[in-house]
């Protein structure tokens, strides 16, 4: 029985697909053994996001092969996809293995090892499997996932935005949407194995659709009939939003599971009415992440971003009209190239007036290969850091006092984890705008509250980031 060990790096969605590979290998008869092991074979799913991404992606494959010389390292994802040259000429790397073939890790392997048989030894060569993109969506069945409440579930890969800093529409092509039979088909699979969350995501989720509409329009045309659409324009994104609803509309109904959330949300996709659809629906949690990337119009407009923030803002409000008191969270990139004070405090102004629950503060990474990387007026570390340490001080302030809000008032948790804080065990959970808290355990350790969905009154902060709850049920 061959080891094999995984590593992942980057989004959420490269650890759906990190998982799904791992559900493979094990059915197939391999071992799985952690990364600081001595394997027969290291995977690690790259990330290429920024330079400081790739970089890393580099360390963990060396690190592979530092620990077994003659273990066979596969590189797979985004790294691959982007630097095809690079990868081919370490010799840390003897498989690299594109996006669209991650579902085909085992019979590659297998193939590889028949072709390392059989073949004389003539020195180091890296093969790279196919890393070209494609129009269909390449699926992947996750059955079981390392976290035991809570699963996500992929439904659409690839991006046509092309924001100017950013290099994944070139690592992940173009919008491939999901058949939505195959995702209400795992998502019963993984409830009638107890899961009762699920999080939908996407390397672009508000597109979800957009493909369908294309072959739609295409068969109409090819028919020799009008695609009406139901009378909207299909330039617009009217038609993306409601398959999206229609899909979560869809996965409300599977019994087992209590509660969905989203990933990512573009802004643009927010409408009353796709709110008030989202709002009828008793599972949805109400904690919306709403990528911003900066608070001010014209380094918008760099960035490449299809809105303005009053348009951003107007969404905001639309949420919170149509939910009480609903999480919303965001990235914020500080120092893009010509970022100047003045357009610095308007991003500070701009968060003030929003007040967001949580914000996830970068300073800009330069990617080759981006047109952002090729802009003047780059920032220097120094000025990037002075800005981001001023967000991340107002972050702090924004999320304690939206913690805050729920003191005094009954919160219900989905129980995660058992962790010791302080010297005694407590049970933490999320609320379902992803709030933690926590309540104390038992001192019958048979008893196991994991996977349970209970109920509490928020006392106190026992700590930062985390609400003391006295159970109710």
């Amino acid at each position: 029985m061959k080891s094999v060990a995984l590593h992942n790096l980057g989004c959420k969605v490269n650890a759906y697909e990190i998982e799904v590979m791992q559900q493979k290998l094990q059915e197939s008869g391999y071992k799985i053994v952690s990364f600081d092991s001595k394997a027969d074979v290291y995977i690690i799913n790259t990330c290429t996001v920024t330079n400081i991404a790739d970089r890393k992606s580099r360390q963990m494959l060396h690190r592979a092969k530092h620990q077994n010389p003659d273990a066979v390292v596969v590189a797979v994802g985004c790294y691959v996809q982007t630097d095809e040259k690079q990868v081919e000429k370490d010799p840390c790397i003897d498989l690299a293995i594109g996006n669209n073939r991650k579902k085909d890790v085992v019979e590659i392997l297998e193939a590889f090892w028949l072709e390392r048989e059989n073949a004389k030894n003539d020195g180091y060569r890296c093969e790279i499997i196919d890393i070209n993109h494609t129009d269909e969506y390449e699926e992947m069945e996750l059955k079981q996932t390392g976290e035991h409440t809570r699963a996500y579930i992929k439904i659409q890969d690839g991006c046509n935005q092309f924001c100017s800093y950013c290099i994944i529409p070139y690592a992940r092509g173009r919008v491939r949407s999901r058949k939505p039979e195959d995702v209400l088909a795992e998502i019963r699979g993984l409830a009638q194995r107890g899961y009762k969350e699920v999080v939908i995501t996407g390397i672009h989720l508000s597109s979800y659709g957009m493909d369908f509409i294309k072959k739609e329009e295409k068969d109409a045309t090819a028919a020799g009939a009008d695609y009406l659409g139901g009378g909207r324009d299909l330039r617009g994104i009217a038609y993306e939003r409601a398959y999206l609803i229609s899909l979560i509309e869809q996965i409300a109904k599977v019994e087992g599971i209590e509660r969905i959330r989203l990933g990512s949300l573009e802004p643009r996709i927010i409408t009353e009415e796709f709110a008030g659809r989202l709002a009828a629906i008793p599972k949805i949690c109400p904690h919306f992440h709403l990528s911003l990337q900066s608070g001010c119009d014209e380094t918008l407009k760099r960035m490449n971003r299809h809105y303005s923030t009053g348009e951003y803002y107007e969404k905001v409000e639309i949420l919170r009209s149509a939910f009480a008191h609903p999480a919303i969270t965001t990235d914020v990139i500080v120092g893009f190239p010509q970022e100047t004070e003045e357009e610095f405090a308007e991003t500070k102004t701009f968060l003030e007036k929003v007040r967001f629950f949580e914000m996830h503060i970068f300073k800009y990474s330069r990617r080759r290969g981006t047109a952002a990387d090729r802009m003047a007026g780059q920032l220097t570390d120094a000025q990037k850091q002075e800005r981001s340490a001023q967000l991340l001080e107002m972050e702090k302030m924004h999320s304690a006092q939206y913690r805050e809000f729920y003191i005094g008032k009954n919160m219900e948790i989905l129980v995660e984890e058992k962790k010791e804080i302080g010297g005694r065990f407590y049970w933490i959970g999320h609320t379902k705008t992803y709030v933690k808290g926590a309540f104390l355990a038992a001192e019958d350790e048979r008893i196991q509250e994991q996977n349970r969905l209970c109920t509490g009154r928020a006392i106190s902060f026992l700590t930062d980031d985390i609400l003391l709850m006295d159970r109710i049920s």
